[in-house]
Formats: C-alpha cells, sequence, structure tokens
C-alpha cells in the first residue's frame, strides 16, 4: 500500500506541475486514525494532507457530479469498483467527462472498523497495515488481526481488481484477490425464507433506520436533482419516520430507484450508522435482473442500455415474473 501511495502522489504532483488539471479528488486524514475523508486538493503544495490506506473506502464518484461543472480539470482516484459507479455516471450524463482526468489506483481490500470494534477493541491509537497483518494500537496494548477477517463486506465478494475506466493506471506489482464469498449468498439465504420470515427480518432492519439519509446521500445512483424525500408536495418528506410504513417506504422507494443502474458499491451500507445491510435489497434486484434478462452489470461500459431501459421482444412477460414467487 505504501508503495501504492508514493506513486499516487507523486503522479498527482506532475499533473500539477504541468498545468493538467488544476484540482484533485482523493481523501485526507478526518478526526480519528480510520477515519478517511473524500477531499479536493487545490495545489501541490495540500497534497501534504493526501493519504491513501485500508480505510480509503469512499467511492468517489459522486463527488464529480458538481466537481466536474468546475473551472479547470480535476483528476479523481478510481478503485477497481469505483470505475463502474464513475461509467454509470458517465452514462447518465451526470459527469463532464471531458472535465476529467480518471487515475484507477490499485486496492486490495478496505478495511471494517466495526468488525475491529467488534473485537472488544477500544481506545485505538493508530493502526498499521503490514501485509497480510492489521495491527492495531491502543492504550491497553495492540491486536492483531489476519488482514482477510477485518475487510468490508463488499471486499470479501469483489468484483475484481480490473478497472472498466480511466485515463491511466497505477497498479501494485503483487495485486491480491480478496474475494472469498459469492456475492449472492446471502440474498440466496432470504430467498429461502417462507414470507412471513422475510418480512420480519426487513421490519427488523428497516426499524433501526433514523432517515439519516447517509445512504441515499453517498449513493452514486442517487442523483436526482431534489429528491421526492425533500419535496414538501410529495407527502413523504421527512426527516424522522413518521410511522412504519413511511420507513420501509423510503428504502424501498429508494431501491426501485437504483434497479438496473446500482453498481452494488457497497457504499450504503458502509455508511449506515445503524449497519442496516441495505446492499441485500439492491442485490435482490440485481440477481433478478440478471436471472429474468441475461447477465449485466451496471457501469460495465457507457454504452450499453440497461436491462430495464431497453425493451426487447425477447423481454420475460410480467406473467412470467409474477408466476417465479417469492421476494425479497
Amino acid at each position: 500500500m505504501q508503495e501504492i501511495f508514493g506513486l499516487i502522489k507523486e503522479k498527482a504532483e506532475k499533473l500539477f506541475a504541468d498545468g493538467s488539471v488544476n484540482r484533485v479528488l482523493g481523501w485526507k486524514k478526518g478526526e480519528t486514525e480510520y477515519d478517511r475523508i473524500p477531499s479536493v486538493f487545490e495545489s501541490a503544495e495540500e497534497l501534504e494532507e493526501f493519504v491513501y490506506d485500508g480505510f480509503c473506502a469512499a467511492n468517489l464518484s459522486k463527488y464529480l457530479i458538481r466537481e466536474s461543472r468546475e473551472d479547470g480539470k480535476i483528476a479523481v482516484l478510481l478503485k477497481p469498483c469505483d470505475s463502474y459507479s464513475f461509467n454509470q455516471l458517465v452514462k447518465e450524463h451526470r459527469i463532464k467527462r471531458d472535465n476529467i482526468y480518471a487515475i484507477g489506483i490499485d486496492c486490495d481490500g478496505k478495511l471494517d472498523i466495526d468488525k475491529i470494534k467488534a473485537a472488544g477493541v477500544k481506545a485505538i491509537q493508530s493502526i498499521e497495515e503490514n501485509g497480510s497483518e492489521v495491527i492495531v494500537h491502543t492504550l491497553y496494548g495492540d491486536k492483531k488481526f489476519n488482514r482477510q477477517d477485518v475487510l468490508l463486506e463488499r471486499c470479501l465478494c469483489c468484483k475484481g481488481k480490473d478497472h472498466v475506466s480511466g485515463d491511466e493506471f497505477i497498479l501494485a506489482q503483487n495485486r491480491v484477490d480478496t474475494t472469498v464469498k459469492d456475492r449472492f449468498e446471502d440474498v440466496r439465504k432470504l430467498e429461502a425464507m417462507t414470507p412471513d420470515e422475510r418480512f420480519e427480518f426487513w421490519r427488523s432492519e428497516l426499524s433501526k433506520c433514523i432517515r439519516c439519509n447517509a445512504c441515499r446521500n453517498v449513493c452514486p445512483a442517487c442523483n436526482c436533482i431534489k429528491c421526492v424525500f425533500d419535496n414538501e408536495d410529495s407527502g413523504v418528506a421527512a426527516k424522522a419516520n413518521v410511522d412504519t410504513f413511511e420507513e420501509n417506504m423510503f428504502h424501498i422507494i429508494r431501491a426501485f430507484h437504483v434497479a438496473g443502474r446500482c453498481t452494488d458499491c457497497g457504499e450504503c451500507s458502509r455508511v449506515c450508522p445503524q449497519h442496516i445491510p441495505l446492499h441485500l435489497l439492491n442485490r435482490k434486484f440485481i440477481k433478478d435482473i440478471d436471472e429474468l434478462y441475461g447477465e449485466f452489470k451496471a457501469g460495465a461500459d457507457t454504452e450499453t442500455k440497461g436491462p430495464l431501459t431497453d425493451y426487447r421482444t425477447g423481454d420475460a412477460e410480467p406473467s412470467l415474473i409474477s408466476d417465479r414467487g417469492g421476494s425479497n
């Protein structure tokens, strides 16, 4: 990781020096040793605050909706999974591609601080990444973890280490595959439940929602100029759930809204303060779309039309869909 960090910083400094860009979109340290904040650097001097490590999990693509409309050209750092969201935003004409210099960077999986804390770790002073080992230094001593055991869920079912978009790529010599899990495994478990069991599962999970809007705000596919949930005339504009119906409706509407466009970046679940597995709703839709229309990856390119926005005579008929039974 240190090797990649040095190469990225060197490249960013060069882009500033030759005038190729006037900004770089990356990450800097937040308030804690494991908090990394998406940030725009406007000079080579500001890059002194730039970081790239196991906690730089944020998908930077969505920030380009605004930043690509500013004066000048901006360089953005894209992990392989981020490049799918980037392509999808280009396809939807939500970002100005000509104003962006996309740098694909390597990723060996991002760390999940909640897994570390769940192991009883408190009073964290610093976190050291050493190959396949993560060492957490605390006031009470050191705690060591196998890196694979403390990765984000999305990294355990990674779509791959190859970028689907980029103007330049900074890759490690030894690329690490973190995939150990089928990403539809948990969806199949839900499908195997009875309707009542599934209802109770989602009622239990969604009842935790505090309507902070973190999932919506971080999602690259949630990019409407004005969200229906911010429209006072919609009848559903609220910052807290009025009743259980509204509680369900917020997440169900959001999941339908991004169906066929979600790249399964997992940001919704990562930022949820209540740890609701929101990605499972999206993955259910992805799985159903694959089964009904053929395998499709949103953001795999910038030209292919999505199965829900392109009619073909061989498409599944409503009767076939309803006869399948089951739901998430």
